[in-house]
C-alpha cells in the first residue's frame, strides 16, 4: 500500500467514526438538567388540553380587494 491509500483509509475511518458519534448524540438529545430524553419512557400522566375561550366580540376579516387583482405592467404581455 502506498501513502495515498493509507491517508485515504485514515480519513475515511475518521469520517465514519465522526458520523457515528454525531448520530449517537443526535439520537439522544439532552435537556438542561442533563437527563436524556427518550420517547420510550412513560410517566403514566395523561394531559388533556381544554379548548380556549371563544372571543365573540371580534369582527370577521374581509378582503380589501374583491375579485381578481390586475397583473403588474411587466407581466401583462405584449400590447394588442
Amino acid at each position: 500500500m502506498n501513502r495515498f491509500h493509507v491517508l485515504s483509509a485514515t480519513i475515511g475511518t475518521g469520517a465514519l467514526v465522526s458520523l457515528g458519534a454525531f448520530a449517537a448524540v443526535a439520537a439522544n438529545p439532552q435537556i438542561d438538567s442533563g437527563v436524556f430524553i427518550s420517547s420510550e419512557m412513560s410517566t403514566g400522566v395523561t394531559v388533556t388540553q381544554s379548548p380556549g375561550a371563544t372571543r365573540t366580540g371580534l369582527p370577521v376579516a374581509e378582503p380589501a380587494i374583491k375579485g381578481p387583482a390586475p397583473l403588474p405592467t411587466e407581466e401583462q404581455g405584449l400590447p394588442g
